[in-house]
């Protein structure tokens, strides 16, 4: 009875023990292959973060397609009738004046803006002005840029023929406005090439770090500028017929 009694115990006792030994085994190891993969993990967050953030820059001239000019015309008299008649003289006067400037044909566009009336009896600081005050804009709206731009520097035949022309703080210098409208026809070929400069510049960063560079990660399109191409002070870029059209593209590669 005793001996069988041992018998079973021992025989009980043995897979007990192993059964005890397993988990415990296992756990080891899952505790040893977790360390590996926080370990692995942790070197390849370290290496994902070795970026580089690069600008490129790409320029070009352009010329400007549009002309805009407000010709802004006075009158003045103390006869209502009177001021009207010399506003619309001077009016066909500036007609002719463009006419004679290549500025009748297609591709212009002329039309009459902004007629007023003020009787300077009704308004302060006045008392020593005629009583009635027209202002009439003649707004040219070209494609013949080139021409705008002579016609506008022989204004003063213009005032020696008795136009009397007023510039306004609404017109600014009262001179033409010069627009470039073509610019998407530039932004795939500027983009294209401020990205290859921004590349180059990774290149080289990576050559001098001792990195092979990686793919990108982030890239970001600047603004299109239109800056005036002679930046000098009170020369704005809307009285230069040729501009410099600039864009800054920021792209962030990886680093193996």
């Amino acid at each position: 009875m005793n001996g069988s009694h041992h018998d079973a115990a021992a025989h009980t006792g043995r897979p007990s023990g192993l059964a005890g030994l397993l988990p415990a085994a296992l756990l080891a190891l899952g505790l040893a292959a977790a360390g590996w993969l926080a370990g692995d993990g942790f070197a390849r967050f370290r290496t994902a973060d070795r970026t580089v953030s690069v600008k490129g820059v790409s320029e070009r001239e352009a010329r400007a397609d549009l002309a805009v000019w407000p010709l802004r015309l006075v009158a003045t008299d103390d006869d209502l009738a009177r001021a009207n008649g010399t506003i619309e003289r001077n009016v066909q006067a500036v007609r002719a004046f463009l006419k004679s400037q290549g500025l009748d044909s297609a591709g212009t566009e002329i039309t009459l803006q902004d007629f007023s009336v003020q009787d300077a009896r009704t308004m302060g600081g006045f008392q020593n002005t005629a009583r009635y005050i027209i202002r009439q804009t003649l707004v040219v709206r070209s494609s013949a840029v080139d021409k705008v731009q002579m016609a506008s520097q022989r204004v003063p035949e213009l005032v020696r023929s008795g136009v009397v022309l007023s510039s306004g703080q609404e017109w600014g210098n009262g001179g033409p406005t010069f627009v470039f409208t073509q610019l998407n026809t530039l932004k795939p070929e500027m983009i294209a090439e401020a990205t290859a400069r921004a590349r180059e510049g990774a290149e080289q960063f990576a050559k001098d770090a001792g990195s092979p560079l990686g793919s990108i990660r982030t890239a970001s399109q600047g603004v299109f500028e239109i800056l005036p191409r002679d930046q000098a002070a009170g020369i704005t870029e809307e009285s230069q017929v040729v501009k410099r059209v600039r864009v800054v593209t920021t792209v962030v590669y990886g680093l193996k």
